[in-house]
């Protein structure tokens, strides 16, 4: 997501917000993006991993939209990845991730060469 107000033919770092915790993108936190803009930032992702890896179904529910992939449960694809969880944002649950794009996008994150981010060991 983009900060209120961003310039969107100057889009600066600082104009780039977790979907999931609102953080500006910094160079101390990776992000990684997903569909029209969405991104979530690597402490989010590590807590929606670590979730989903000590829950199998997830926090999100059955009837969510995944703000990352833009899949929701009205889509077939959707109705067997709702049966797979994900996870809903404590802070802003309008913003949740599905299993599918949370697996991609840390292990995406876990490979890039500028980013020291390492998915949670399963508990």
């Amino acid at each position: 997501m983009h900060r209120p107000g961003t310039n969107e033919d100057d889009v600066r770092m600082s104009d780039v917000l977790c979907d999931f915790c609102r953080r500006p993108w910094t160079e101390d936190v990776p992000m990684i993006e997903g569909h029209r803009g969405s991104v979530i930032c690597g402490n989010c992702l590590a807590v929606a991993c670590a979730a989903l890896a000590g829950d199998p179904g997830g926090d999100a529910g059955g009837d969510f939209d995944c703000t990352m992939c833009l899949e929701g449960a009205k889509d077939r694809a959707a109705l067997d990845r709702a049966a797979e969880g994900g996870w809903r944002s404590p802070m802003y649950p309008e913003a949740a991730i599905c299993r599918r794009c949370a697996d991609q996008a840390a292990g995406a994150l876990q490979l890039d060469p500028d980013s020291d981010w390492t998915r949670p060991a399963s508990t």
